[in-house]
C-alpha cells in the first residue's frame, strides 16, 4: 500500500503557505486529500511551521485512523464532503479574517463580483452554526458543498473543495480575497450586484476558462 508521500507533502506546503498568507493561526484550520482508503488529513494541535509529513492523518470517511496521530477535530465534514461529491479530491478549511467577518453577520457572500460564479452558484452560500467538529456541521456543511464549492460556516470560517490541493488552495485564496474585497465596498456604501442572468453567463465562460491542453481546470 502506498504512504501517499506526494499528498503528504503537498498538505504540509499548502498548511504553511495558508500560515504564511494569514489564514490559519496556530492549528485553527485543517485540510486534506481523499485517498482510496479515505484521506488524509492534518492532525489536531499541531501548528503548520511544526507540522512533518509524517504526521498527516490517514482515517477512513468513518473515522478509522491509522498510526499514532489524532486527526483534526473537522474530519466528519472533511468525511461527509468525499462522501457526498464523487469530485472532491482536496478540501481546505480556514478562519481566514475576511471570511470570519463575513460568517458572523450571519451572511452569505452574494453576487457582487463575476468570478463568483467560479463556485458554482449565484452566491457562497452561508451553513448556520452548529458546534465545531460536530456531525451536525459535517452534514450541512457536505449538503451544501454537493452543489458548490464554497461555503461561509457561520461564526465559524470557510471551506472550499477542489479536485486537487493546488485547486483547493487557490480557491481559498481567492474566497477569501472576494469577501474581502465585498467588505470594503460594503463599507464605501451599497454593493451593487449582479442579475441571475448575468451570474448565469459568468458560470458559462467559466466552464472552459483558463483551461490549457493537458492540465485540470484552475477551478
Amino acid at each position: 500500500m502506498t504512504d501517499h508521500a506526494d499528498d503528504r507533502a503537498a498538505i504540509v506546503a499548502a498548511y504553511r503557505e495558508l500560515d504564511r498568507l494569514g489564514y490559519v493561526t496556530g492549528s485553527a484550520g485543517n485540510l486534506s486529500v481523499r485517498t482510496e482508503a479515505g484521506m488524509l488529513i492534518t492532525p489536531t494541535g499541531i501548528g503548520a511551521p511544526q507540522l512533518t509529513p509524517a504526521e498527516v492523518v490517514p482515517v477512513t470517511l468513518d473515522g478509522a485512523v491509522t498510526g499514532d496521530f489524532a486527526p483534526s477535530s473537522e474530519w466528519q465534514l472533511h468525511g461527509e464532503i468525499y462522501r457526498l461529491v464523487e469530485g472532491a479530491g482536496a478540501i481546505v478549511h480556514t478562519h481566514a479574517d475576511a471570511c470570519v467577518a463575513l460568517a458572523c453577520l450571519g451572511e452569505p457572500l452574494p453576487a457582487f463580483h463575476y468570478t463568483i460564479a467560479a463556485f458554482g452558484a449565484d452566491a457562497v452560500p452561508l451553513v448556520p452554526y452548529y458546534t465545531f467538529g460536530s456531525l451536525e456541521l459535517a452534514k450541512a456543511t457536505g449538503a451544501t458543498l454537493r452543489d458548490c464549492s464554497a461555503c461561509l460556516l457561520a461564526n465559524h470560517g470557510m471551506v472550499v473543495r477542489g479536485r486537487t490541493m493546488a485547486a483547493a488552495v487557490a480557491a481559498a485564496i481567492r474566497l477569501e480575497t472576494l469577501a474581502r474585497q465585498y467588505l470594503l465596498a460594503r463599507s464605501a456604501g451599497t454593493v451593487k450586484l449582479l442579475t441571475t442572468a448575468q451570474m448565469a453567463d459568468a458560470r458559462a465562460r467559466f466552464a472552459t476558462y483558463g483551461q490549457q491542453p493537458g492540465r485540470p481546470a484552475g477551478h
